[in-house]
């Protein structure tokens, strides 16, 4: 083919494949969707990357950017044209504990990242359940979140700048090193969470957090929703970086992993502190958690943390999941689909509470899991593709839960993004919301953009 012998030119043959298996392999996602690409590209610098663009650009080639694809929205999965991984910009160029940012290549893997940083003493706070294996660069995109967004947000507020290039071909740089920017409109904020449809990210300015010394945490056990977040308000004020929520059906489910032989749901509470504030940071949590709770548990430091297992269950919630669905339907035959909402905090019980009734009408077993300090629920349930009644139940679950969490005055998707699983989704909640405006001027930013619709084409919008 004509134009893999181009991108040869510009990668050399060994960062070019078109082998079906590492094609099957780049053109599937954490949820098992399945595309079609043409070719892989491995490019190792950003004028590779423009190269590749401006070749695309000129003979109508569709761009897929990628990073690790766990995303869980199918943002990363191609129709024909041509996968950028980014496995071979993986980078860390510059830590500046001074002026408190890295720099960092789009194939970093977050965990890297965090561990180079834990060594000048530093963090950075997103941390989503795949940290292990995603990128910079797939966070981005999404505009990931995670276990601490209740106290540092998500992805948007923690990227300062971004080297990217344009759909033919053109380098830019975004944003600045700096804390304050003000550059007219804000493309930096408006390209995180775009998933790769406006440009393709080859560098990040990223904002950076000093590590607490300490973070103790508890483990807290409730006879229902209602009890659990009547604690989570009463915690708030004390700007808890982590607040878990698991429900009663998962923490049984899920017992063997966590090893606490309790039941009912359960809340875990992580707050930073320094040494000197850990005892009574401590005597606080267990006492406010006490008044609703059946049982507390609490962990001075990570250590304990680790010993009690407070979090096993929460970070393995996803493999559990899996596992219940393998076992129900076949390995091969199985579909986890998780949900991901948000509702405001004081709306949570009646969100929790509605989303068991909408389980029950469709005959499905649900867990719910989330990041309950900012309202972000994951309703989780297992299906099967082969079974079309069951995936037609499944439809309509989700559905509902969308609509629930709009009524309640929340948002169809919080930190895992649109993709093509959720565009029906995000066209529900601007007419909800009577702002399908919106979408107009959504689209015909992506035109602005990406006139030739290349750049991830068919997500989002």
């Amino acid at each position: 083919m004509k134009i893999t012998k181009e991108l040869e030119k510009i990668l050399g043959k060994g960062n070019v494949s078109t082998d079906p298996l590492v094609v099957t392999l780049h053109s599937t996602d954490a949820i098992g969707k399945v595309g079609n690409a043409t070719a892989v590209v491995f490019p190792e610098n950003t004028e590779q990357v423009a190269r590749i663009a401006k070749l695309c650009y000129e003979n109508n080639i569709k761009i897929y950017p990628q990073g690790s694809s766990t995303e869980l929205s199918g943002s990363s999965v191609p129709e024909d044209g041509i996968v950028i991984n980014f496995s071979k910009m993986n980078k860390i160029e510059e830590i500046n504990v001074v002026d408190g940012y890295a720099v960092a290549q789009p194939g970093v893997r977050i965990a890297e990242l965090e561990e180079r940083l834990n060594e000048h003493s530093y963090t950075f706070p997103v941390d989503p359940g795949s940290v292990r294996s995603a990128t910079v660069g797939g966070a981005i995109n999404t505009g990931a979140g995670g276990m601490r967004g209740a106290k540092y947000g998500t992805m948007v507020d923690w990227v300062l700048g971004l080297e990217v290039v344009t759909a033919d071909g053109e380098v830019l740089n975004i944003g600045s090193r700096t804390l304050k920017c003000r550059q007219g409109y804000n493309l930096t904020k408006l390209i995180v969470g775009s998933e790769g449809t406006l440009a393709i990210v080859t560098k990040a300015i990223l904002k950076i957090a000093p590590l607490p010394e300490n973070i103790v945490y508890a483990g807290a056990f409730f006879d229902s929703p209602e009890k659990a977040m009547q604690a989570v308000v009463e915690i708030k004020h004390m700007w808890p970086a982590i607040m878990e929520f698991l429900d009663s059906d998962l923490v049984k489910a899920g017992r063997e992993i966590s090893g606490i032989d309790e039941e009912g749901n359960m809340l875990v509470v992580g707050i930073e502190c320094n040494h000197e504030a850990s005892e009574r940071i401590a005597s606080a949590l267990e006492s406010i958690l006490s008044q609703t709770a059946r049982r507390v548990i609490i962990a001075r430091n990570q250590r304990e943390l680790e010993e009690k297992n407070l979090l096993a269950l929460r970070r393995a919630f996803y493999p559990l999941a899996i596992k219940l669905a393998s076992k129900e339907f076949g390995t091969k035959k199985s579909l986890v689909l998780i949900e991901d909402i948000s509702v405001p905090v004081s709306k949570l019980p009646e969100a929790i509470r509605g989303i068991k009734e909408i389980a029950r009408k469709y005959d499905f077993t649900v867990f719910i899991a989330g990041h309950v300090g900012d309202g972000n629920l994951h309703p989780t349930i297992w299906t099967s593709p082969e079974d079309e009644e069951l995936m037609s139940r499944s439809h309509k679950f989700y559905t509902e839960v969308m609509e629930l969490a709009l009524r309640l005055g929340g948002t169809i998707s919080a930190e895992h993004g649109i993709g093509v699983v959720k565009k029906e989704g995000l066209e529900m909640e601007m007419k909800y919301k009577k702002s399908e405006k919106a979408l107009e001027i959504m689209r015909e930013i992506k035109k602005l953009f990406d006139p030739k619709n290349i750049l991830n084409p068919g997500k989002v919008v």
